[in-house]
């Protein structure tokens, strides 16, 4: 199916896609082109498949979504094959899963690992772009689809001193490959947000001493893990059809799960009580669908933070320490809601103690410790649980210039435009899986992984059909979908975090809701009617080098 010359300048390699990144997203890309005839290379920095469950290694390690439900769906015999383990799966176990899958369906012959995206170029008169890798090779390819991930790109901290520890410093983000054994060492872990909320339980299990140096206190669910029986997996799996079309058509979020008919104030607080122990005892984000107003009115998302706020107290012994654990900087939900397993009640342990950063900020990492403004700690090993420059942060890594030479960094300097989440105005032929502007991080993420990507191969396939190879995001659709983008943010609560949603983790980061948080079913609705209509708001084209040539 390639348009392109099958005789290519000496040196470089030609392919009718190049997809950057082997996580979920990349590997589904290709199994959909692939199978559409098209050619592919996809490139991937690291060693193996598997995107963020390849580099989050770090202690406690899980997805936050039932495993049953954070799995490809598009092959019916994959879903009958794969037997999970747990409710909540282990990082090394959906590593297993992203391995099981490119065996299964032969994807590792067109991924080259070990090989960084460092440069893509649009060529204005040939219509292709120009992908240059860390191995100092050129592809040429007509289309160029971003699979890099949302929370892929680690960001370590600009703390003072931070290169003159001697003891080892690990970031949860970019986590050894190797074991690494805490026994008998005093540790420190930066930061409170999800990877830090599940790797503190199991380093304190190993540590001597551990020290949780915390910013800003998280809301955290239980998740109520446990091993998962053959007639749990059974029901689940023969009631598959009806749990994934919940999730892609009427959930928000893409998980499927009671919806609530009813908002938090038209309960007494008996009934509404009972309802928050319910979801408590459950375990999971689902509790954030006790009622279907947590995430638009202030009064309902009080009551549930309240709860929560209760249940801390009743969990940590020490008053003082159930304070800095109790959130009250945001409402519930506005950041990722967290889902943990003893997260805490290891506070309630003598070799755990909570350092309250921001009324005692950090000052400088020492040789052989940390010193705060109030007090200086001896430590072995640093953790940074600092979590990462999401959604755009890996694409930002990347060179990419459009037409007229700009870069996208430059078009995103002031934050992220997109239109529908899949194209940015003056590139063409640059499409992005779950980039801002979509449901993305806001939803079960491989649910919108498998709609972006037979969203993109129905494109590509309806352009070769019609004779087009050109395609790019009309300024005008772009700036009204923006602009709804953030209508929407602004109708509810979210905004009102300092989240990473905001990008509010990254000094200097344009402060801009990046998700679309109008739910997965509207949004895939949305999608549909763009491409029934000819994929209106987008422009398509095809090469006039190429018609000549076919004229003639």
């Amino acid at each position: 199916m390639s348009a392109l010359p099958s005789i290519s300048p000496e040196g470089r390699k030609t392919c009718d896609v190049v997809v950057v990144g082997a996580g979920f997203a990349g590997m589904y890309m290709l199994y959909r082109l692939r199978g559409a005839g098209f050619s592919v290379r996809v490139y991937e920095q690291g060693g193996g498949v598997g995107g963020t469950w390849y580099w989050n290694r770090y202690p406690g390690a899980r997805c936050d979504v039932e495993s049953m439900q954070y799995s490809y769906s598009f092959s019916e015999e994959l879903q009958r094959e794969w037997d999970w383990s747990e409710r909540y799966a282990p990082q090394p176990e959906i590593l297993k899963y992203a391995n099981h899958v490119a065996d299964r369906f032969n994807l590792r012959r067109d991924i080259q690992f070990n090989t960084r995206v460092d440069r893509a170029v649009f060529d204005e008169t040939a219509n292709t772009w120009a992908v240059t890798t860390s191995d100092g090779n050129t592809a040429i390819a007509s289309f160029v689809v971003l699979a890099t991930g949302c929370l892929s790109n680690a960001r370590r901290p600009d703390i003072k001193g931070l290169e003159s520890f001697k003891g080892p410093v690990y970031h949860t983000g970019n986590w050894p490959h190797e074991p690494v054994d805490f026994t008998g060492l005093r540790v420190g872990v930066i930061g409170t947000g999800s990877s830090g909320i599940q790797s503190v339980p199991v380093i304190a299990e190993q540590a001597r001493h551990l020290t949780v140096f915390q910013r800003t206190a998280n809301f955290s669910i239980p998740a109520r893990n446990a091993r998962l029986t053959e007639e749990e997996r059974q029901a689940f799996r023969q009631n598959y059809p009806e749990i994934r079309r919940f999730a892609r058509e009427v959930a928000r979020n893409g998980i499927y799960t009671d919806p609530p008919d009813r908002g938090a104030l038209e309960d007494g607080h008996e009934q509404r009580r009972a309802k928050y122990e319910q979801r408590w005892e459950k375990g999971g984000l689902t509790f954030m669908y006790a009622y279907n107003d947590l995430a638009l009115n202030q009064a309902a998302n009080d009551t549930a933070a309240d709860f929560v706020r209760g249940k801390i107290a009743e969990i940590v012994k020490d008053p003082e320490t159930a304070r800095l654990l109790q959130p009250n900087s945001h409402p519930i939900g506005t950041k990722r809601i967290c889902v943990d397993t003893d997260y805490f009640a290891t506070f309630n342990r003598d070799n755990v103690t909570l350092v309250d950063i921001k009324a005692n900020p950090i000052e400088q990492i020492l040789p052989n410790g940390l010193r705060t403004s109030a007090k200086t700690y001896e430590l072995d090993a640093l953790v940074l649980a600092t979590g990462f420059d999401a959604m755009t942060g890996s694409v930002a890594k990347i060179d990419i210039r459009g037409r007229n030479g700009l870069t996208l960094n430059r078009k995103w300097a002031e934050g992220p435009k997109t239109y529908l989440g899949l194209m940015s105005a003056g590139f063409p032929n640059l499409f992005i899986i779950t980039g801002p502007g979509s449901p993305s991080v806001l939803s079960n993420m491989i649910v919108s992984i498998e709609q972006h990507v037979d969203w993109i191969a129905d494109c590509l396939a309806f352009m070769h059909a019609k004779g087009l190879n050109l395609m790019e995001a009309e300024k005008d659709a772009e700036d009204k979908w923006v602009a709804h983008v953030n209508e929407v943010a602004h109708a509810t609560l979210y905004p009102q975090a300092n989240s990473w949603y905001m990008g509010a983790n990254i000094p200097g980061k344009p402060r801009i809701f990046m998700p679309y948080i109008g739910g997965v079913g509207t949004y895939r609705q949305i999608c549909n009617e763009v491409a029934a209509k000819d994929y209106e708001g987008f422009a398509m084209a095809a090469n006039e080098r190429e018609r000549a040539v076919a004229i003639s």
